[in-house]
């Protein structure tokens, strides 16, 4: 049985592709780790590893190098880069077996940080590590608003896209529908991370905590910042 995490700790969630390749790597500080969720976070400067087409696509402002990302991938084929989180801190809730992570991103306001947004990622499920956890994003997202008044879903083209490249199977895919009408039933009833939203909302980074790290170290790092951050 892995162990349990401590508060404080860096532990690095990564996404893991079916042919047992990292996909993206990202350092994260626990700040809980109990029976409902493991809830991380990081803050800018917190070490990453993504793959080379997605940092190629930022820096170029062009969103199709992100569908060469998602056919490399079908090939189990791709390059990462070294990277640092940046322009957001970053609040990660993620129950042990949903297929589905809660995320809140905040941004500078004046002399501190607002919540700017909430942002569901649709991935597998945890799977515990000893340096931390791993899962897979399966690309479709979930935006909310940060009073949690309105929603809209993200990345659906994208979604298609690698359900035709066969990335994401059937079974999969029957997964995150019953995962998407989960996370909108939880925003009604206001249940989960959702029954605590005033509370999380006014989180922010303890300033005093070291910048994550991986557990190796990047070298010649690239400032880029993933989608949804």
């Amino acid at each position: 049985m892995v162990r349990s995490f401590e508060t404080g700790e860096t532990v690095v969630r990564r996404d893991v592709h079916r042919s047992g390749r990292v996909w993206s790597e990202q350092a994260l500080r626990v700040l809980a780790d109990i029976d409902e969720a493991l809830v991380t976070a990081c803050a800018p400067g917190a070490e990453a590893r993504w793959p080379a087409l997605y940092a190629k696509a930022r820096d170029d402002g062009d969103r199709s190098v992100r569908t060469e990302a998602f056919e490399a991938m079908a090939t189990g084929r791709w390059e990462l880069a070294d990277a640092v989180w940046q322009e957001t801190d970053l609040l990660l809730w993620k129950p042990p077996a949903t297929w589905f992570s809660i995320n809140a991103f905040f941004v500078p306001d004046g002399a501190g940080r607002r919540l700017r947004n909430w942002y569901v990622n649709f991935e597998h499920p945890t799977r515990r590590t000893e340096a931390g956890f791993d899962t897979f994003d399966l690309t479709v997202d979930l935006l909310i608003h940060p009073d949690l008044t309105g929603w809209e879903w993200k990345d659906e083209d994208e979604y298609a896209h690698v359900r035709r490249l066969g990335i994401v199977s059937d079974t999969e895919h029957q997964a995150v529908d019953d995962a998407r009408a989960q996370v909108l039933a939880m925003l009604a009833d206001r249940a989960g991370v959702f029954a605590h939203a005033e509370r999380w909302a006014a989180w922010s980074w303890e300033p005093a905590w070291p910048t994550p790290r991986l557990t190796r170290p990047t070298v010649a790092a690239e400032r880029i910042a993933p989608e949804g951050g």
